[in-house]
Order: C-alpha cells, then sequence, then structure tokens
C-alpha cells in the first residue's frame, strides 16, 4: 500500500465514494461527480496507488504541465484517496478517483479495500455512468444497485441482475461484498446520442442520490446552470438534424408513458419535501 497521509485523523464512521474514468464513466459523469465533491467539500489527501503497477501508460498517458513557477511537471495516471467532512454531517466521507487499471485488478481492489479497513470505512458507495437510449430532455435516470440485504431492506431496492462484461466498478463492488462491506452501486444512463464529455445533467443526477444517501446538502455552485446550458445545446442539436428530433421525440414518449403511475401529485410532493428537509429549513437556497 502506498504511504498514508499522517495528517488523517481518526474519520466518524466514513463512507467511501469511488469513481473510475473509462469504461464505467460515459460522459465523465461518475467522475465528475467525484472531483465535484473534492472541490466543495475541500478535500484533503489520504494517499495515493502506485501507478506503475496498474497502468499502462501507452494506454493512460501522463500529461506535462507548467507549475506557478514556469517550470514542468508531469502527471502521472493514477487512483487518488482523499477525505472530507461535509458541513452538517456526523460522518465523514472517503472520496476515490482515478482511472480505470490496465493491469491487476484484484491487487488494484484489495489495495483500496486495505484501505477502507484501515480507515474504518463503514460502506462503500460507487458511481458509474452508461450510455442509454434515454431522452435528454427528462431527468437522467440512476439506477441503484446492491448485494448487501441490509441496504436493500432499507432503500428498498433491487440486486442486480445484469450478466456480462465488468468494468473496474463492478470488480470492486464484487470484492468489497466478499470481504463483508456493505455496498451500494449508482449508475447514471447518458442520452447515447449525446455521449461526448463532460455531461453535467448526469454528473447533477449523480450528485442528487449521493446526497439523498448520505442525508446531507451538497453545495451545487454553478452545476444546475451547466446542465441546462447543456440541454440547451442538445435541444439546438436536434433542431439541426429531423432524424434526431424525431428520436428524442420517440424517447420522450417511452418514458412519460413509463412513469405514468409515478407521476401523481402525492409522490411529486413527497419528493420535493424530502429535498427541503436535505436543504434545512430555508429551502433550496440553503447550501
Amino acid at each position: 500500500m502506498s504511504e498514508q497521509s499522517s495528517a488523517v485523523p481518526p474519520l466518524r464512521e466514513p463512507i467511501m465514494v469511488a469513481a473510475f474514468e473509462g469504461w464505467n464513466d460515459a460522459g465523465e459523469a461518475a467522475s465528475g461527480a467525484v472531483a465535484h465533491l473534492e472541490r466543495v467539500w475541500e478535500a484533503r489527501p489520504i494517499g495515493e496507488l502506485d501507478p506503475e503497477e496498474y497502468h499502462d501508460f501507452q494506454v493512460s498517458r501522463p500529461t506535462v504541465s507548467l507549475d506557478k513557477d514556469g517550470k514542468r511537471q508531469i502527471t502521472w495516471p493514477t487512483t487518488r484517496l482523499t477525505w472530507v467532512s461535509p458541513p452538517g454531517s456526523a460522518r465523514d466521507v472517503v472520496l476515490v478517483r482515478g482511472i480505470e487499471p490496465s493491469m491487476r485488478w484484484r491487487r488494484f481492489t484489495q489495495e483500496l479495500l486495505d484501505y477502507a479497513e484501515k480507515l474504518g470505512v463503514t460502506t462503500l458507495v460507487t458511481l458509474g455512468a452508461l450510455l442509454a437510449d434515454v431522452p435528454h430532455t427528462r431527468p437522467i435516470p440512476v439506477t441503484s444497485t446492491s448485494d448487501d440485504e441490509g441496504l436493500l431492506e432499507r432503500l428498498a431496492i433491487e440486486p442486480s441482475r445484469y450478466e456480462g462484461s465488468s468494468g473496474i466498478v463492478g470488480v470492486l463492488q464484487d470484492a468489497a461484498s466478499r470481504a463483508g462491506l456493505p455496498g451500494l452501486s449508482l449508475w447514471a444512463a447518458v442520452p447515447h446520442y449525446v455521449g461526448q464529455s463532460p455531461s453535467p445533467k448526469a454528473t447533477l443526477a449523480l450528485l442528487n442520490r449521493v446526497e439523498e444517501f448520505l442525508d446531507v446538502a451538497v453545495p451545487l455552485g454553478d452545476l444546475a446552470e451547466e446542465a441546462r446550458a447543456w440541454e440547451r445545446g442538445v435541444d439546438e442539436l436536434a433542431e439541426e438534424d429531423g432524424e434526431i428530433a424525431e428520436y428524442v421525440r420517440q424517447l420522450e414518449q417511452a418514458k412519460d408513458t413509463a412513469d405514468l403511475p409515478e407521476a401523481s401529485g402525492e409522490a411529486i410532493a413527497r419528493e420535493f419535501e424530502r429535498y427541503l428537509r436535505r436543504r434545512g429549513d430555508d429551502g433550496p437556497g440553503t447550501s
């Protein structure tokens, strides 16, 4: 294990939230969500994994930049761990952000689980995003899955029935489950016809679910406006292409039909009340 920062105090029942660039990260929605949490909650470093062990640098190349003194420096692709204390929360959060490794996945996941054990992590939350047949004009769907009986009952969700190729998110969740660490996986569905990065609307959808799970307000900053600007940009794209416009209408119709049983005034009011409770008595403006 890479050296852990000696500045990390004992954490308060921490939850680990992890995302990785690459196959699991359509529109950079998942990695963008963790990066946002790092910024708004002023993340402090814990440690990082040795990139030499896990990355093919011809696939994930290092980058060259200039520091404040104009000197060239190389940043190697790796996975970094930080920790935050969200205001108003009785729990701390360990944030994991990196790149899907090119090799040694079992060693990679074990190193992350070693960190989790050493830090006293109680739950692992992984974020992912995939391209799907969903309209950009509707709320981004986020699917929640878990293999932990306690979380399944508490959150009223179903275990995943997916069979097929897996990314590092699925491998990490499986390893955590085998190690006895409860895990929750959140996946945003990004419209496949606008899958280019970034996708702020999908990032926002994931953050809303993280906020709900942690039961603490996440400052959104300019993200909501960026999501609206993204949607307007896709609207303009559709207006210029009749085939895309017709396809979007078909997706909208299918989505609206599927959602009809849930679109009651009572359900909407219930969701809004939960939103206000998370943000405090001052309402949506509180953060």
